[in-house]
């Protein structure tokens, strides 16, 4: 009598799941590597990343500065460091990666990926991980340089920030692709993006805070896209979104829920509208 005997192969990384998590892994930094060294070879992407944001935040100061006088208690200071946080994040991930949408796909760049191993999402995702990175970095030395010249306290609560630095970045990536379909060339992203931008930098609390706008307004300035995770960061460092007094961490929460559930919306809308309109080529 014989006995079968079965030899196991080699785990392919489909069977794998370590080996399929460090093979997406390779392929994002891969994509991310040479997005990179196109975003560094691109002096006016470079401009619009770096330097525009940092022009504008010195532009903030003296709004703010203005609008202290006429409103008193106003804290200057924290809507200093959440208006720059928001004026990076805006510009750096939502505009510069509508730019890099539209160049890659009329370089048929993103055509010619598709045909590889990299799934649609890999290939959205990687294209933005130099932009997303900058941005985080920028965030960071903000947070750092606020913290120090300005003698802000720690943050209430670190992971609600994270949660609304993720949000806001998540939600920016998908607007972004949104804008890319609409947008037929590098040069005309200036314009495609204009109502973005513009509703952000004064219906999102970062150039005219929410706490002097008239109740209805603010009200419906709450709604708009990029507003609930940019107070959710507010709310993580501060512990207040202007609305109240501020809170310990175990308050913060409820602070945020409202911001969390409108968030989550237009996260989930930015998504389906990605999925529903990006274009992969160029226009025939």
């Amino acid at each position: 009598m014989t006995t079968a005997t079965t030899t196991a192969g080699p785990q392919s990384p489909r069977s794998s799941g370590v080996g399929l998590r460090s093979t997406v892994v390779r392929r994002l930094l891969a994509l991310g590597r040479a997005e990179g060294v196109l975003l560094l070879r691109n002096r006016t992407a470079l401009f619009t990343a770096v330097l525009l944001p940092v022009l504008l935040i010195g532009g903030l100061k003296n709004v703010l500065d203005q609008q202290a006088g006429s409103s008193p208690g106003l804290d200057v200071d924290s809507l200093l460091v959440n208006g720059a946080v928001g004026m990076v994040l805006a510009f750096v991930v939502y505009y510069n990666l509508t730019a890099a949408y539209v160049a890659r796909r009329g370089e048929l760049v993103l055509k010619r990926l598709r045909t590889g191993e990299a799934r649609d999402i890999e290939i959205l995702v990687g294209t933005a991980v130099p932009s997303v990175g900058l941005a985080l970095l920028m965030c960071g030395v903000i947070g750092v340089v606020g913290a120090t010249a300005l003698h802000l306290t720690a943050p209430v609560n670190p992971l609600l920030l994270v949660v609304g630095l993720a949000l806001a970045v998540a939600t920016l990536m998908a607007l972004a692709a949104v804008s890319s379909a609409f947008t037929r060339t590098v040069e005309s992203a200036g314009i495609t993006t204009m109502p973005v931008l513009l509703l952000t930098q004064f219906g999102s609390g970062l150039f005219v805070p929410l706490e002097v706008m008239p109740e209805r307004l603010a009200d419906i300035c709450r709604l708009l896209p990029a507003t609930p995770a940019f107070q959710l960061v507010r709310v993580g460092w501060f512990g207040t979104d202007g609305s109240a007094a501020p809170t310990g961490f175990a308050g913060t929460w409820a602070t945020a829920a409202p911001h969390l559930v409108t968030g989550s919306v237009w996260l989930a809308l930015a998504v389906w509208g990605a999925v529903r309109y990006f274009r992969w080529e160029p226009r025939r």
